[in-house]
């Protein structure tokens, strides 16, 4: 038992050495030496513990996690203080969690883990209504073409009184600082419509203004473009640029009340069902 454990923690040392390695390549030393500064002395959200009384021993569903954002040394450390935690995404594969299973293997913290689903954010039919707490989503939203058909979804899942948490990348912080922000009535003529998660709309808009050089695992303009060409199966492009006055018309639209917005790297708002 000693020795597996003990290859469980090379295992473990090996993955995040790599990941380190990785980094220094792709985005250099300074962007390493600042994610490190960062963690001995996270950044919080303001009013941080009266979030995480809101959340305290609940329990929820997280789509497209986990994210760092909830981690302990993330900007809203929520996972230490849940009861339980499902979370859903796309496929099996993705850019960001290499390969993933269904079932009982959603790893979220240290020693919590729940329900993995594989589902599309806009279809989450596997789950009866009013099963959770609440539904966090960090850094995902942009990726769904129809944001408004998956926010009535987490919306359906949730309790009445339960609470919804959103946040979105800032655009004045990566390379979606060129496009404008959508407009709310875009969003709902897309939701109307019924826009599936294969659409290529603004895939002209993104291809000009996408700051490349602020993208490095992107690559040069033509690997990206074939990156791009193949979002239905890989899910990278940001079909939408967002902030806090989009996402709150967004809530309210769903009669969420909306007890809380921040604009920092991430553009967040924390709503309650009514």
């Amino acid at each position: 038992m000693a020795i597996v454990s003990l290859l469980k923690l090379l295992k473990k040392i090996m993955a995040k050495l790599g990941k380190i390695y990785k980094a220094l390549n792709e985005k250099g030393v300074g962007y390493v030496l600042k994610k490190g500064m960062a963690k001995l002395n996270p950044e919080r959200i303001p009013e941080l513990e009266s979030i995480q009384k809101l959340f305290a021993n609940t329990s929820g569903l997280e789509i497209g996690g986990p994210s760092g954002l909830f981690r302990n040394d993330g900007f809203i450390p929520l996972y230490k203080v849940i009861d339980g935690l499902d979370g859903c995404n796309f496929s099996n594969t993705t850019l960001w969690e290499g390969t993933i299973e269904g079932g009982e293997n959603y790893s979220y913290h240290k020693g919590k883990t729940g329900i993995q689903y594989i589902s599309e954010a806009t279809d989450l039919s596997e789950i009866p209504d009013a099963k959770y707490d609440f539904v966090i989503s960090s850094n995902c939203m942009e990726h769904i073409a129809n944001p408004m058909k998956a926010l009535e979804e987490w919306v359906r899942v949730v309790k009445k009184g339960g609470l919804l948490l959103l946040a979105l990348p800032n655009k004045a912080y990566n390379f979606d600082h060129k496009r404008a922000v959508t407009k709310f009535a875009h969003l709902l003529e897309d939701y109307k419509n019924n826009i599936s998660e294969n659409d290529m709309t603004h895939l002209e808009e993104i291809l000009e203004l996408h700051d490349l050089n602020l993208d490095p695992p992107a690559g040069t303009p033509k690997q990206f473009k074939e990156r791009s060409l193949k979002n239905p199966e890989n899910r990278a492009l940001h079909h939408h640029v967002f902030d806090v006055g989009l996402l709150t018309q967004m809530m309210e639209h769903f009669n969420i009340e909306v007890l809380k917005t921040c604009e920092s790297r991430e553009h967040i708002v924390v709503g309650r069902k009514s």
